[in-house]
């Protein structure tokens, strides 16, 4: 399915297969797709690609997404994140939940969980034309 309109997404994950996974989903629903191996390379791309919408892993080497996230928000960056956790990861949500994340993703996820919570952060930008990811 091929979007009338572009939102552009970036990717933060250290496992290039999950990237590669939300990267193929995402560009069939026609959401062009950047991507970072961790938090220091999203900072750096992140105010050239202007992405509309991060999706953040929180276990990460280097910077976490905690750290990822206080940084992107110092930098004054309201970009919306949807952040992946495993359940073992959950008190690091918590953790994350004071710097405006629109939504979880817990993993292991599935492609309709993924484009469920792509909705969701798109409509909590107040963009309703979010219907329609994934169909």
């Amino acid at each position: 399915m091929r979007l009338a309109w572009a939102k552009k997404v970036m990717v933060i994950d250290d496992q290039p297969g999950v990237r590669f996974l939300i990267q193929e989903a995402l560009r069939e629903a026609g959401y062009p797709i950047t991507q970072a191996r961790e938090g220091k390379e999203a900072l750096e791309k992140i105010a050239s690609k202007a992405p509309d919408l991060v999706i953040l892993d929180m276990e990460m080497p280097g910077m976490s997404g905690v750290e990822f996230l206080r940084e992107l928000r110092k930098r004054s960056f309201t970009v919306p994140v949807v952040v992946m956790t495993a359940y073992s990861e959950l008190e690091i949500a918590k953790q994350a939940s004071k710097y405006m994340v629109s939504c979880f993703l817990q993993k292991p996820f599935d492609l309709e969980e993924l484009y469920s919570a792509v909705s969701r952060a798109m409509s909590s930008m107040g963009d309703s034309q979010t219907s329609g990811v994934g169909e």
